[in-house]
């Protein structure tokens, strides 16, 4: 239950705090419960980045899970300031980002690195949000090239778990059976057939990807491809002193050369980050339509500065591999899904929203969920990639629609997800101009003569 009350046909309480709307749990909202089972579970795929930041960045455990701590706190300060989204990373970019740092010794280079790739992505959130630039730019940026960024994403996500000495070669049951359950889960006109027809059915795709990871974990400990879990009861206290030593401050801040070098994974990042925002906003406005007991407020320019607000202080404070995300796509879509079956179901969506990314935080200091999951990270980071592989390779190739822009948008895909973002661009932006703007204008003089 909630102190404030909601009317039908209005928006939830809110206290205003200048542009945004600052909302509290038990005050202008009650906390759904599937989404905070939720939480306890899909906690570990921020968890799952810590591999990442110990092998390609130089962290300690100690000070990754600190950093991961920090990411999670922030994902409340967005669902608590009125967006209706569920926060997270950016993940599409996480394999790219991986060959960026890949040319850094890990360590002081990498983190100078890390940090250089957060500041501009904040910079450019900021920017773009403020003048609503980043709307105009997106839509003008050819659809070949989008495509072979998403499709490029896509790959690099695939390549890095298929590959030999990757997770699927070191461990191919449980990812295979996990990977295979959740694109059946998420994909199959079966499945939504059987959703329709099936109480159980509907009962674990309303808990999004969690199923999968939960199969995936047990299989992998099952067939012993995976240790068993070292449990330790108490709090997680997370040593930020530490993650200073990880800080810019400390180790220092990235030269003009860094900045120069990071600036198209930041410009790739920003563009999947604003794919990500696009569905978001069709999710939310679908169930907009579904549900006329509520007005939803899913101002983009505000979503924008949130999430400047969080790059900006995960580069100078916590620089985080997943980077902050506007949305967790998988995150968003299961809320909105239970949020259409009505007020019974779902009071608000932001009652659905800050309940998931309160549970996320809340599993995050819980020692013993922590230690249970520590074995498994490598599991819910893969069945995320996969996922998040399959929806970009799927969404990609539906920009493109000619021969032309076809093969544009491919050659640029390998070439970013085997050399990376700067050498993808420049082909992406070369291809472009001498292969389909060229039959663009050749069309329009035909067009013309005619």
């Amino acid at each position: 239950m909630a102190l404030y009350k909601r009317k039908n046909g209005e928006e939830l309480p809110y206290w205003p705090i200048g542009p945004f709307k600052f909302r509290l749990p038990f005050i202008h909202y009650r906390l759904e419960m599937p989404e905070v089972i939720q939480g306890f579970v899909l906690f570990s795929i921020g968890l799952s980045i810590i591999p990442i930041l110990e092998s390609h960045v130089g962290m300690s455990y100690d000070a990754a899970l600190a950093v991961v701590i920090v990411f999670h706190l922030l994902m409340l300060v967005q669902t608590a300031l009125g967006t209706p989204f569920v926060p997270g990373l950016i993940t599409p970019l996480i394999p790219l980002l991986v060959i960026f740092l890949g040319n850094f010794e890990p360590g002081p280079e990498a983190i100078q690195a890390l940090v250089a790739v957060h500041i501009l992505v904040a910079a450019i959130f900021l920017i773009l949000g403020i003048t609503g630039l980043g709307k105009i730019i997106v839509h003008k940026l050819p659809s070949s090239l989008k495509a072979g960024i998403l499709i490029g994403a896509g790959l690099a996500a695939l390549i890095g778990e298929f590959q030999p000495g990757g997770r699927l070669a070191e461990t191919p049951i449980s990812l295979i059976i996990g990977g295979l359950f959740c694109l059946f889960m998420m994909f199959s006109s079966y499945y939504k057939s059987l959703y329709k027809k099936s109480q159980v059915a509907r009962v674990v795709a309303n808990f999004g990807i969690m199923p999968a990871i939960l199969i995936a974990i047990f299989i992998g400990w099952a067939v012993k491809e995976y240790p068993s879990p070292n449990v330790e009861w108490g709090i997680t206290i997370p040593n930020f002193a530490e993650m200073w030593a990880y800080t810019p401050f400390v180790v220092g801040f990235p030269s003009l050369e860094i900045f120069m070098l990071a600036i198209p994974i930041a410009i790739m990042g920003y563009i999947i980050a604003y794919g990500d925002i696009i569905v978001g906003t069709s999710l939310v406005e679908r169930a907009d339509k579904v549900r006329k007991d509520e007005i939803i407020d899913y101002d983009v320019t505000k979503l924008h500065l949130v999430a400047f607000l969080r790059n900006f202080v995960h580069g100078l404070f916590a620089p985080h591999a997943g980077l902050a995300g506007p949305i967790f796509t998988a995150g968003t879509a299961s809320v909105v899904e239970r949020y259409t079956y009505g007020r019974k179901a779902m009071e608000s969506i932001y009652s659905g929203t800050n309940s998931l990314v309160i549970s996320l935080t809340a599993g995050c200091f819980i020692l013993p969920l922590v230690t249970l999951f520590q074995p498994f990270l490598p599991i819910a980071l893969s069945i995320t990639l996969i996922l998040t592989g399959y929806l970009c390779i799927t969404l990609g190739l539906s920009y493109v629609k000619t021969d032309v822009s076809r093969g544009v948008a491919m050659v640029t895909a390998i070439v970013l997800a085997t050399y990376g973002a700067t050498h993808a661009l420049v082909v992406g932006v070369v291809l472009y101009f001498i292969l389909e703007k060229q039959q663009s204008k050749s069309r329009d003089s035909e067009n013309k003569a005619a």
